[in-house]
């Protein structure tokens, strides 16, 4: 009786440790970003993974991230499928025009009102339709959305080194601990590189090109312990980003306490020196007259009321948004009162610029093998992941029709 007891607890005991995806087809997902990894990217560096990668599944041309090109409202927007003026998260800093505080991009990822404006991340999404799913450094993973956060989830500390490549394979690691241990069925994962080496040193630096070797190792990493893990027939792995690296121009700069006849004291809220973009609150009465000594003040500055702003960048149809937008033209970051801005490289342009565009590479057991894409906009990788997870999707503003030419 004793052995035969035994025989059917370890039968059950098996039983249950099948992985959910094993008895049901479903495959895993890993979705990775490296922030500002631009499309081009690879051209100047010698990438062994990344063009295994590609030659074993799909890389697209280039994507087209979503505007203003900056890293909370892009990776929302992968998140969620929307455009910026449809999820409502349109800066990395969340701020209050009434109080005039404005709260740091580290900061901001902690405040739930910021995030859980109506749209619900694929995480939540996933959840609510059986999944279990991680979030590692990914924006957004910090919040709660209508009561519900991430089931697990990686934060980085507030004083944070994101080139530290030991940290990246730890984190990977733990990645492939969720998935096998935990049996997650999908993880954001996070890399704040090679962001921070294009702002700092510039998009045609050496240090950048060094940083691309650094994350090529690390995609060579993150692939060997897949395999390790007995992931590979079994986990649909994306590589993309949030947006791409300009180089700054310093001469001619965009400067508005310089502008003729503007004056701060016609302001109630100003959001500047924050690259490219700006939001300003005119005070009551005031908006005609800013708005007009704005306008033609610079060749290389945009400004538009805000229900005059092109509806192309799918932006300004938001409550967030204030009256007056501004953006510069690819190279120029707008200067407030005083020049705070030292970056050697920058993003936040208009996204049909080319430098504005990044990178999209995925492999694994759904996606085809040797092919390239023709590019597309991110908000399509939200409804690509949404398939690959066999869920069903919230609304949203991409096509699943743009992504099945790269499925099997």
């Amino acid at each position: 009786m004793f052995p035969s007891l035994g025989i059917l607890f370890a039968a059950l005991s098996l039983v249950r440790s099948v992985p959910v995806q094993q008895a049901s087809g479903r495959s895993k997902v890993l979705l990775v970003s490296f922030d500002g990894f631009r499309w081009d990217y690879d051209q100047d560096v010698d990438t062994p993974n990344l063009d295994t990668m590609a030659a074993e599944g799909v890389k697209a041309r280039y994507m087209t991230p979503a505007f203003i090109t900056i890293t909370s409202p892009c990776h929302f927007t992968l998140l969620t499928g929307e455009y910026l003026e449809n999820h409502g998260v349109i800066h990395n800093m969340w701020f209050n025009t009434s109080s005039g505080v404005k709260l740091p991009y580290y900061t901001t990822q902690g405040v739930n009102s910021w995030w859980d404006n109506g749209s619900l991340p694929i995480w939540i999404t996933a959840q609510r339709q059986g999944l279990k799913t991680g979030s590692i450094y990914f924006p957004g993973g910090r919040a709660k959305y209508r009561g519900e956060e991430v089931n697990m989830k990686l934060v980085e500390p507030a004083i944070f080194n994101y080139s530290n490549e030991t940290n990246w394979r730890e984190n990977i690691d733990v990645a492939m601990k969720w998935f096998m241990v935990n049996n997650l069925d999908f993880i954001a994962l996070y890399f704040g590189e090679p962001d921070s080496a294009g702002h700092k040193f510039g998009p045609d630096s050496v240090q950048r090109k060094n940083m691309i070797k650094q994350v090529d190792r690390t995609i060579g990493y993150m692939r060997q312990r897949i395999r390790e893990s007995g992931l590979e027939s079994k986990l649909n792995l994306v590589i993309t980003s949030d947006h791409g690296m300009e180089k700054v121009i310093k001469t001619n700069e965009i400067h508005i306490k310089t502008v003729a006849n503007f004056s701060f004291k016609d302001i109630q809220f100003e959001l500047l020196d924050y690259g490219p973009n700006g939001l300003l609150v005119p005070k009551e009465g005031k908006l005609e007259h800013v708005y007009s000594v704005l306008k033609n003040a610079h060749p290389k500055l945009h400004v538009y009321k805000k229900e005059e702003f092109p509806k192309r960048f799918h932006y300004a149809n938001h409550p967030r948004i204030a009256p007056l937008v501004l953006y510069g033209d690819p190279g120029y970051v707008i200067h407030g009162r005083f020049k705070v801005q030292f970056n050697k490289g920058e993003h936040g342009f208009d996204n049909e610029a080319m430098n504005m565009k990044t990178i999209f590479r995925a492999v694994g057991p759904d996606f085809k093998q040797g092919l390239v894409v023709e590019p597309f906009e991110s908000v399509n990788v939200y409804p690509l992941l949404c398939q690959l997870l066999g869920i069903t999707p919230e609304p949203h503003d991409g096509s699943l029709k743009v992504m099945e030419p790269m499925l099997r």
